[in-house]
């Protein structure tokens, strides 16, 4: 038996020492691509020396003989932390995850190959001003030194990632990063499944009057009343409710967003009458899906007009979000109505034909085909109209508003092959002054967005991106599908710039945006019907009047500020006939639990604290009353409306235009009112929440259903390793506070998770320009051994920000490194 024993303890010693062994191969391997940033190394493509130096957050600090030689640096830089970001996002909108990921990614890739966002993105090179396309080649450049010296020094490959997934990574060209700018209008864009969802809505309500109630227009002047979807196509059929699109939009890979996470943002300017300081300020922090790495990546370039340093996106070669010595700039979501669905008619005679307003017209039609991996090839057949490219009904559930003998084809402003968008940005890197930024605003087409504005005595908001000229007589007005072959609906070209709205110094001395409506102009000149908040704005507009002037720290407060103005005007309304009524109920029944819960939210200031428990029991009742109103109306359809609508469910217990019928049961015999529903609504709350964490209300937190989840998308959910690449925080915020902490929403295991919000927040004083903060949600490495990779996590998560400055000095003082790049000789 002894002897037994001792070969046991023998094997089990090798088997360890040989998992050790194992387990440090794996390390060294993954390890070789860790980049060293202090060293001096030659490359082709500068003119002169390039110093790339990194301060104690590894915020590269690039300095260069010439803009183009400084560009290197940065596509240097870029691919040192993130090569394997870039080339995702690259096959991305190339449509060319299946060569990777197989299967799982067709629907994906078959969506970007028909908008063919990369081939408009190679035509739009040659739109690029001089200056602009030395840029984007001197980027390259410095990319493809990257990748040429991992290939030559054998450093990992570039990223870990690339011993998992077979992706070769090619040269990098100047149309990739025009494709990424168009990748992020496809993030940030909503509009087209809004209209979708508008039209499903109306075929499955029995009531039009409805419509209003559940999809309402935001607040402002009144708008003609739409027709009936059906309406359009008397006689036609359509398919019924399916569930929704599924893999394409739940993919991690996937670009294309739901409905309730198209982009949002804050951004706001004060001028120097209303800064304490007397120099202008400005606060900005655009609002994206979280993921790990960040989509954000910190950086300081020192151009000939001077130094600018802020947010950038690899691939990109443009702080796009950030400030110079003289001017700052932000950008927040503008929900300008930059999409359209048209509704195309095939010939009965012959399909590959459709009705124009001239009479029949052939298709304009191309092949292309999708390698899979592990599988056969997937070849399409694109198709356009004269509207835009046509999507079969599997993608954004189109085939439920598509008749039978008809196609969908969609118009967007991103499918520019003259898309300049790439020069502005670099204009506006080197403009000087609001007025300087306010003359290159033509130039930006898609994404649009609001661009807040601040120099040393001046502020400015305005609206960026060519908007679509649409005919008055326009049958839906932009808000559902209409006939693509009626002249009216189709669009008149573009709008002249000089119709974006504009806010240049506005006499009160502020001025903001948290993608609420701007301007209230009669359609066509509208901008949107459609607008990405209703709420964070009241709370925003109350801390901005709160103080005669304001400083960083005023903003920076308004930055992270978590009361929910949403929280503070609903509960007093469904709760009107619920708080402190009732017999005293015994402990353990359902009937106390409602009290404690009522007694806990009473005494709430509405502040979405990680900490409390209030925060919890309130967004689990909304979530709750959402379900209880419109699950027996809308059926099926019902699953697409995730997220509580604040401005439905104040129009339901107002009865606003009799929409408090939205509390009747349809299926019941009784009339249920809407305190029957309210309270049916926070009963089924609190046997969720007692089922999830516990009977004891009080002891509730919060962060622990809040949790931010910046997940890596290509190794999130891979066993053992999603331990070491997914950062989790418990956070503060909700979907209505100042510091969004969008929640997951619908009916999963975690409907309360925050997984889109600030991944980068920025607050600019220029009165000590230095003084200025920012910060991302994650850290500067795309490599998860790295201690960069999330030593800004915590900081993000804390309301904490690093200095902004543009002292060199400061920077090499406690640098990490100092990369220099010298001209190779021959």
């Amino acid at each position: 038996m002894p002897v037994i024993l001792k070969w046991l303890l023998r094997v089990a010693g090798g088997l360890v020492a040989l998992a050790l062994v194992a387990v440090a191969i794996v390390y060294m391997l993954l390890a070789r691509s860790l980049p060293d940033y202090d060293k001096r190394l030659a490359v082709d493509g500068i003119t002169a020396p390039v110093e790339i130096v990194r301060d104690n957050a590894n915020v590269p600090h690039i300095f260069g003989a010439s803009d183009t030689d400084t560009f290197f640096g940065l596509g240097y830089a870029h691919a040192q932390d993130r090569l394997w970001q870039m080339t995702m996002m690259r096959r991305t909108v190339q449509g060319r995850l299946s060569e990777v990921f197989g299967a799982r990614t067709v629907k994906i890739d078959s969506t970007l190959r028909r908008f063919d966002l990369y081939n408009l993105a190679r035509a739009s090179v040659a739109a690029q001003d001089a200056t602009t396309l030395a840029a984007l080649k001197a980027y390259s450049d410095g990319v493809n030194a990257r990748i040429t010296e991992i290939n030559r020094e054998a450093l990992g490959r570039g990223a870990p990632e690339q011993f998992l997934f077979n992706a070769p990574v090619a040269p990098w060209q100047p149309a990739d990063s025009i494709a990424l700018i168009k990748l992020m209008a496809v993030q940030l864009s909503g509009h087209l499944s809004e209209e979708v969802l508008r039209a499903r809505t109306s075929l499955a309500l029995d009531d039009s009057a409805r419509l209003g109630d559940i999809l309402p227009d935001d607040p402002g002047s009144g708008i003609a009343a739409l027709p009936d979807y059906a309406s359009l196509f008397p006689a036609a059929r359509f398919a019924g409710l399916a569930p929704a699109r599924g893999q394409a939009a739940a993919d991690p890979l996937s670009p294309f967003p739901a409905r309730a996470f198209a982009g949002a943002s804050n951004g706001w300017a004060a001028a120097p009458a209303r800064s304490a300081s007397g120099g202008t300020l400005l606060a900005n922090d655009p609002h994206l899906g979280f993921s790990a790495p960040a989509i954000w990546y910190l950086a300081r370039l020192e151009l000939e007009t001077g130094g600018v340093i802020g947010g950038t996106i690899p691939g990109i070669p443009a702080v796009l979000t950030g400030r110079s010595a003289r001017l700052g700039w932000g950008l927040t979501s503008s929900y300008l109505d930059d999409q359209d669905v048209f509704i195309e008619r095939l010939n009965p005679d012959d399909p590959g034909q459709y009705l124009t307003p001239e009479g029949w017209a052939p298709f304009r039609t191309a092949r292309t085909i999708i390698e899979v991996k592990g599988e056969d090839p997937v070849t399409l057949t694109l198709r356009w109209t004269g509207n835009g490219p046509v999507l079969p009904g599997s993608h954004y559930d189109l085939g439920e508003i598509t008749p039978q003998g008809h196609v969908a084809a969609v118009g967007w402003t991103a499918l520019s092959d003259e898309d300049t968008t790439m020069t502005a940005a670099m204009r506006l890197m080197r403009a000087q002054s609001v007025a300087g930024a306010l003359d290159i605003i033509g130039l930006f087409v898609a994404p649009s967005q609001n661009l807040t504005l601040a120099d040393e005595s001046g502020i400015a908001l305005r609206l960026i991106g060519a908007m679509p000229r649409r005919h008055a007589r326009h049958e839906t007005e932009g808000r559902m599908p209409s006939r693509g072959w009626i002249a009216e609906n189709r669009w008149q070209g573009m709008l002249p710039v000089t119709a974006n709205p504009e806010f240049i110094d506005p006499s009160g001395g502020i001025l903001g945006n948290t993608n609420n409506k701007i301007v209230d102009r009669p359609f066509p000149m509208h901008v949107s019907h459609h607008w990405g908040d209703t709420q964070r704005i009241h709370r925003w507009r109350e801390l901005m009047q709160r103080r005669a002037v304001h400083t960083r720290d005023s903003f920076i407060e308004a930055q992270l500020d978590t009361v929910s103005f949403t929280a503070r005007s609903i509960l007093p309304l469904i709760g009107a006939d619920l708080w402190f009524t009732g017999e005293a109920a015994p402990e353990g029944t359902p009937e106390r639990l409602r009290q404690r819960a009522l007694d806990l939210l009473a005494n709430w200031n509405g502040e979405m604290n990680e900490h409390l428990p209030e925060p919890l029991i309130y967004a689990a009742w909304m979530r709750a009353l959402m379900d209880r109103l419109i699950e027996d109306d809308l059926g099926p359809l019902a699953r697409e409306f995730t997220h509580p609508k604040p401005v439905f469910i104040e129009r339901v217990f107002r009865d606003v235009d009799g929409a408090s019928a939205w509390c009747d049961v349809r299926q019941s015999t009784a009339r249920e009112t809407c305190t029957d529903i309210a309270r049916m609504a926070l009963d089924d709350a609190l046997i969720w929440i007692t089922e999830r964490y516990g009977r004891s209300l009080e002891s509730l937190r919060w962060g622990d259903a809040h949790q931010a989840t910046h997940d890596h998308q290509t190794l999130g959910k891979v066993p053992l390793l999603r331990y070491f690449v997914n950062i989790r925080q418990s956070t503060s915020g909700g979907d209505n506070t100042l510091m969004r902490g969008r929640t997951r929403g619908g009916a999963g295991a975690d409907p309360f998770a925050n997984v889109h919000g600030a991944g980068y927040r920025g607050v600019y004083d220029f009165a000590d320009p230095d003084s200025s903060v920012f910060i991302t949600s994650t850290g500067q490495s795309g490599h998860f051994l790295s201690r960069h990779y999330d030593d800004m996590a915590q900081l993000w998560r804390r309301g904490e920000y690093i200095p902004m400055s543009l002292d060199e000095g400061l920077a090499r003082a406690a640098a990490v490194g100092v990369t220099v790049l010298m001209p190779a000789t021959r």
